[in-house]
């Protein structure tokens, strides 16, 4: 729980009892989900309401065609080009403009029915993945057509996990539901590269391509006809009536709501949360290339240190969703994000390989401290702003992570690789230490009533 609300800020739910909470009506004989009490349901449970399996199989089938069509893409442009910074840059074309759709679009998660923004997002993915196939597209086309799917990618990461919320209940379902995202995530880069090398091994870029446009378009379909049409958040959950929203601008509406979100002392230190400790993660992790060379490592060697930290989360999250329960997790959540950085401290001594790799493993395993965190930030957020802070809050996390790579990578320049990735660490511990200690701040206490 949150601080009280002051002057021109709103409250998390919990300290706002009549706090109207949008749940769509059910059909006779629908599944109503799981519990949606305090205690722990485990995922079984998750997996046990029909609507979230649909959302589950939509990102699984688009995770791994968007990692294999990233992967074509690379490929595709480096053959055409010959140049491995026009190549790179498709992975950063893939980032960059997260900024720009969390600022400007985050208002389209709540002011739209949340079943077509998803579709909407799939099927305008699909067509710029469609484009980049025409034969004799410009490479700055391709790397155009990249930017607009990374714009839109965060208004769909935000209005998916708002629904989660609508399908799963407030409880520890909604948790769980958020930390099965993250692991097929995870899993589906680890799977999507090995099953892209093969691909491409097969077929032209350009064809892996026309398979990733496909992958989109079966995702957009599981979504329409899995899962349920429900009014538009805004509209429903305390928000603006629907003749003042009609007249307020996209960009108006969402910059006023990044401003809500931020007034309020508490959500500001949970999105802090969420993004300090993953910017400071990648700054080791994106120096793997040029440290495992200087270890003399082959391909093999480079890949299997970037399987690590991946291996680490999926084991990590899924461990921790399975044998602990809500409280014990949210124990968990300020310690595990401050310790993510501290195994990159090891890097100081110029670890071998395997060491490298033991490290990797345990960065990874603090990603668990997302599950406390998830549940704490939708008990802030108010439900007619969800939408937009899901929204503002992957794209701060993917601009975060850019940010730190850029740095990570500056810095190596001109300092010993195996010392940036050290003192990536040892900064990183102390910011999360910090924004942790003002987390601990916003937490309300009881008040002892006047005798």
């Amino acid at each position: 729980m949150s601080t009280p609300p002051g002057p021109g800020t709103t409250g998390p739910l919990e300290s706002r009892p009549d706090a109207p909470v949008s749940r769509p009506e059910l059909a006779p004989g629908a599944d109503e989900g799981p519990p949606r009490g305090p205690g722990s349901v485990g995922y079984r449970a998750v997996f046990a309401v029909p609507e979230f399996r649909a959302v589950f199989a939509a990102h699984l089938v688009s995770m791994l065609g968007e990692v294999v069509g990233q992967l074509a893409l690379s490929v595709l442009v480096f053959r055409l080009t010959g140049s491995p910074l026009l190549s790179s840059l498709t992975f950063a074309t893939s980032m960059l403009p997260y900024v720009i759709g969390g600022a400007l679009l985050s208002s389209v998660a709540d002011r739209f029915p949340a079943r077509r923004v998803l579709v909407v997002c799939d099927l305008v993915h699909a067509a710029c993945v469609a484009a980049m196939v025409v034969p004799g597209m410009p490479v700055a086309a391709l790397l155009a057509l990249r930017c607009v799917p990374a714009a839109i990618s965060p208004v769909f990461s935000g209005t998916r996990s708002a629904t989660l919320g609508d399908i799963l209940g407030e409880g520890d379902a909604f948790v769980l539901g958020r930390s099965v995202i993250r692991i097929t995530a995870q899993t589906a880069q680890l799977a999507g590269f090995g099953v892209g090398g093969l691909l491409l091994a097969a077929v032209s870029p350009r064809a892996a391509l026309a398979l990733t446009a496909a992958a989109l378009v079966g995702s957009a379909l599981v979504l329409r006809f899995g899962t349920r049409r429900r009014p538009a958040r805004q509209l429903t959950g305390g928000g603006a009536p629907p003749a003042t929203a009609g007249r307020c601008s996209l960009l108006g509406d969402s910059l006023s709501g990044i401003r809500r979100l931020f007034a309020d002392r508490r959500i500001r230190a949970l999105m802090l949360l969420s993004w300090v400790p993953p910017m400071f993660v990648v700054m080791p992790e994106v120096l793997l290339t040029p440290y495992s060379d200087g270890l003399g490592l082959g391909s093999a060697g480079l890949g299997l240190l970037m399987c690590g930290m991946p291996v680490g989360a999926v084991a990590s999250e899924t461990l921790v969703g399975s044998l602990l329960g809500p409280r014990a997790r949210a124990r968990l959540t300020l310690p595990v994000g401050v310790a993510a950085m501290l195994p990159a401290l090891g890097y100081a001594v110029h670890p071998s390989f395997g060491w490298a790799l033991a490290l990797q493993v345990l960065t990874g395993c603090g990603i668990a401290y997302s599950l406390g965190l998830d549940q704490w930030f939708f008990a802030a957020v108010p439900d007619e702003l969800r939408g937009r802070a899901m929204t503002v809050m992957t794209a701060g996390l993917m601009t975060a992570q850019g940010l730190g790579m850029a740095v990570s990578g500056a810095v190596a320049e001109f300092v010993p690789v195996h010392v940036v990735a050290a003192t990536a660490g040892g900064c990183g511990a102390l910011c999360s230490l910090l924004v942790a200690l003002e987390v601990r701040r916003t937490v309300s206490r009881p008040v002892r009533p006047e005798v």
